[in-house]
């Protein structure tokens, strides 16, 4: 019935918006929940991607004074603005590289309830580690601006470990910042402004290789997923920034780690039939 699809679609939307910028994969779970729901064809598949501009664009509306400065500063040839542009191509240039040739393979092994769980689990003591080492080692960058060229490209090698589903872009891009001497709150802003390169080139490279499975019977669902995306992700990205000012990661690691067990057991045990 089209309303339950309609409501599958309201569903993901939000839980899309309320991952997409948390340290616990977006993508990994909609794989779930896609799976629980039944809502993992090939449209759906496309749909999960799709659904992530709008939270995308949640981002682009919170920071549209900055986006607006630094696109002013970009003709006027501003040094700072200069700078933060350069420094986003560059973060987003290696999972750009590696996604286009590597993206198909990643999909068709590693796109399943299973494997997103253990990297769940993975990256859930990584950030642990992380949030620790972080106390050992004051981090040496306090602003964005301030962030250097070497800066940038490290953060974006981390980013390419989220093309694993359950890795999470967020987690690899804040995580790997604070790890290479970033504070928190600079690494999630600056995880923040790669998500809208890195996401848009994401959706359109996704769309163009699936036009087509799109019909205009699937324009409802696909604006449902968006619209409760942006809003779940503004009010998301909203509590993140005042959120990371005091308090550590590592409610969101345990979270990681019990939820992946979770999934875990359930498979081990057969309590649910995921799909793998």
């Amino acid at each position: 019935m089209e309303w339950l699809i309609l409501a599958k679609a309201l569903l993901l939307g939000i839980v899309e918006g309320l991952t997409e910028f948390l340290p616990v994969s977006s993508t990994g779970h909609l794989i779930i929940v896609g799976d629980l729901i039944d809502f993992n064809n090939s449209t759906g598949k496309v749909f999960e991607v799709v659904i992530q501009l709008g939270a995308i664009l949640a981002v682009v509306w919170e920071y549209r004074a900055r986006f607006t400065h630094v696109a002013c500063g970009m003709l006027g040839r501003e040094p700072a603005s200069l700078r933060f542009v350069s420094n986003l191509i560059i973060a987003f240039l290696p999972s750009a590289v590696i996604g286009f040739l590597a993206i198909g393979a990643i999909k068709q092994y590693l796109f399943n309830p299973i494997c997103v769980a253990m990297a769940l689990v993975a990256g859930g003591f990584v950030i642990l580690w992380a949030e620790r080492r972080q106390v050992d080692v004051p981090p040496r960058v306090h602003d964005v601006d301030a962030m250097s060229k070497l800066d940038a490209l490290k953060v974006g090698v981390a980013q390419v470990f989220a093309m694993v589903p359950g890795t999470s872009r967020s987690g690899a891009t804040i995580i790997g910042g604070m790890l290479f001497g970033l504070d928190r709150k600079v690494a999630t802003e600056f995880s923040f402004f790669l998500a809208v390169p890195t996401m848009f080139a994401a959706t359109i490279y996704d769309v163009y290789k699936n036009w087509h499975l799109f019909s205009p019977a699937d324009i409802p669902v696909f604006a449902v997923g968006m619209v409760s995306s942006f809003i779940s992700a503004l009010i998301l990205v909203r509590w993140l920034i005042r959120f990371v000012s005091g308090h550590t990661f590592n409610v969101f690691a345990w979270y990681r780690i019990v939820f992946g067990l979770i999934i875990l057991a359930s498979w081990y045990f057969g309590w649910v039939s995921w799909s793998i």
